[in-house]
């Protein structure tokens, strides 16, 4: 991998993470059109430098939100009580990721890592994002719903069993979340927000795996760490860029805009995948 592809992927990773679009089908995507999935040791190498370098997406959602972080700081330590319960609510909606994550992560790498299963996340994502733009239940108004400092334990472990649903490639962790806090009655900002927090923790547990197992092989594979601090610090300027736009967007437009392109997206990939242009490494 040259500098220049890293550089592409790191945006496209900073720029999708906290979209409900699926990072993973984008990267995907790109990586094939930049010629990195010729031979089985270039896309596992790449598949590995896609998931580290969201390190450059947390280091941004950590300095967005950092006076949030904060407050849980404080607050696990006894002196802000919002703080300490929103903290208790993002550790337990990271618990059901934490339990299945280790024990589901091979099998779904050997299993749904392929094109088809791909497009078919991408698919049935956006019509569950357009159901749930669709549903009189639902508001875009920032002034109804429920706010951060109003969500429970059990509205927390709802939302982290719909993360779990994201292990699928191409479904979204963000849209996941987003969807899962939308249909508990959050309200669009705050939605948006506790899937970015809880970002901070299933991304890095998720980047620390993958950086502890896989990394070696990777940097081998990339003749140094050049490539992943340059996708690192794109995927910081991206992401941090993403998601200050993406908050505002949501709460005026909601989530059916990104449901039309997820479809498109989805016909283009099943269509190259058709006329047998488009394939993986098995």
């Amino acid at each position: 991998m040259n500098w220049w592809q890293a550089l592409i992927l790191g945006i496209v990773e900073g720029v999708t993470e906290y979209l409900p679009v699926s990072s993973t089908g984008h990267l995907i995507l790109v990586s094939w059109m930049l010629g990195l999935s010729d031979d089985a040791e270039t896309w596992a190498a790449t598949n590995t430098f896609n998931i580290v370098i969201q390190a450059g997406a947390i280091a941004a959602v950590l300095g967005l939100y950092w006076p949030r972080v904060k407050q849980m700081a404080v607050g696990v330590l006894g002196k802000d009580d919002a703080g300490r319960k929103l903290a208790i609510n993002l550790v337990v909606a990271f618990l059901p990721a934490a339990v299945l994550g280790p024990v589901l992560a091979d099998p779904i790498e050997e299993a749904l890592f392929k094109p088809w299963p791909v497009v078919g996340a991408l698919f049935v994502g956006a019509w569950l994002m357009l159901a749930v733009a669709m549903s009189r239940k639902l508001s875009r108004s920032e002034h109804k719903g429920r706010g951060l400092d109003d969500i429970t334990i059990p509205i927390a472990l709802l939302i982290g069993f719909g993360q779990c649903i994201a292990m699928w490639p191409g479904t979204s962790r963000s849209m996941m979340t987003i969807v899962a806090a939308l249909m508990l009655g959050l309200r669009p900002r705050a939605a948006a927000e506790f899937s970015f927090l809880l970002g901070l923790i299933t991304l890095s547990a998720a980047t620390g795996y993958k950086a502890v197992f896989d990394g070696r092989q990777m940097i081998e594979q990339m003749d140094g760490f050049g490539p992943v601090i340059i996708g690192f610090v794109a995927s910081t300027i991206s992401a941090a860029l993403a998601v200050k736009w993406f908050v505002a967007f949501l709460t005026r437009h909601g989530l059916a805009p990104f449901a039309w392109y997820r479809l498109a997206l989805a016909i283009v990939l099943g269509a190259l995948i058709l006329a047998g242009v488009f394939n993986m490494p098995q």
